[in-house]
């Protein structure tokens, strides 16, 4: 078998012994002559997948008892549409910090079912940092607050959770879900997609406080209500049980691991690698202001179109793939979410050494 390292974005990588584990169980799990994919969503075998799977993201997040785990889909995109629907509950008013391309669409998107006051931006310097952020900037008639925690395609991560007081903070953490420790106590609501951090494309992840549930406008359709989902454990309709269940798997996997505070100091070494070399390297810079670097998205530059893409041509060849920054950002991007090894990102900086050497 021959793996190589995936830098992806997302879909990311995902933990080898999770990949085997579902290898095994495919055709048959646990003895029920099924594969997952061929459940009933209402039977019991599938049934303890989803309560399990529950059970462990709470513990792995020390999710309170006043949150609701919702598993939806549609992707954070269709976040984007269902915060404002439900949560839009008094003056249909909220406050949005602009950290990047991500929050520009949930913006786009609020606008349409209210008034959005963007209180703080980065686009200023292509959002290679975090803006500056102060409660007086909060609108007092405000329903609520949107942060993006991590920002994937620009490298940026806040670097303390913003504190806004009685208004819910409302936090897109698509891109750095479970690969530190947050207080969700201090959030209204978080939302994910599974595709980075947590697991194969499908499944959306929903955290949610109870006393914003049920308060969802008139308009809302019945599938984009919170309510209708917390009220049949995220069961009104066929889930995305497979997606379900390898998240299931990872979560597993993390505990084993010793939790979030173990995968976090594994995730700072292996960023330290990185930007340990990028802040040496003659050839290659990084391109986020420093108190604002994300571990898990670390995009960077040669300041050569041309060399970045002869770099990205014989990485691949090396085994060290998706490697292509975004094209608003360009030049490179190494996402290092939980399941990339240290020994990946030694790798890729081993390479870019003996790159530098041939080429600076």
């Amino acid at each position: 078998m021959s793996r190589c390292y995936n830098f992806s974005a997302g879909p990311a990588v995902l933990p080898l012994e999770v990949l085997q584990k579902a290898q095994d169980e495919l055709v048959d799990w646990q003895g029920s002559g099924m594969s997952v994919m061929e459940m009933s969503h209402r039977g019991k075998e599938y049934t303890s997948i989803h309560e399990n799977a529950i059970r462990n993201l709470r513990t792995l997040m020390n999710i309170p008892d006043n949150y609701k785990v919702l598993f939806l889909q549609g992707g954070a995109s269709t976040q984007f549409a269902m915060v404002p629907l439900n949560l839009f509950s008094q003056a249909r008013k909220a406050d949005y910090i602009n950290t990047g391309a991500w929050s520009k669409k949930a913006i786009a998107e609020a606008k349409r079912y209210g008034t959005v006051k963007v209180i703080a931006s980065s686009e200023d310097k292509n959002f290679s940092y975090i803006p500056e952020f102060d409660p007086s900037m909060i609108s007092p008639d405000a329903d609520y607050v949107h942060i993006t925690t991590n920002n994937t395609i620009y490298g940026t991560v806040w670097p303390s959770i913003p504190d806004t007081g009685s208004k819910p903070l409302v936090a897109d953490m698509s891109s750095n879900i479970l690969s530190q420790e947050y207080d969700v106590s201090k959030f209204g609501l978080i939302y994910a997609g599974a595709q980075k951090n947590i697991g194969p494309a499908g499944l959306t992840i929903v955290i949610i406080r109870e006393d914003l549930i049920g308060k969802a406008l008139d308009i809302t359709p019945t599938m984009l209500n919170y309510e209708t989902h917390a009220k049949e454990n995220s069961l009104y309709n066929t889930p995305p049980c497979y997606s379900i269940y390898m998240a299931g798997l990872v979560f597993e996997w993390l505990l084993a691991k010793g939790g979030v505070a173990a995968m976090h100091k594994e995730n700072v070494a292996k960023a330290n690698l990185l930007y340990d070399y990028l802040d040496r390297s003659k050839l290659f810079k990084g391109t986020v202001e420093k108190r604002s670097r994300s571990i898990m998205n670390i995009p960077f530059v040669t300041g050569s179109e041309e060399l970045d893409a002869k770099f990205i041509s014989e990485a691949a060849k090396r085994g060290l793939k998706t490697l292509k920054g975004h094209r608003s950002v360009g030049g490179m991007r190494a996402s290092l979410y939980n399941a990339m090894p240290i020994e990946g990102v030694q790798a890729l900086v081993d390479f870019m050494e003996e790159f530098e050497k041939a080429n600076a």
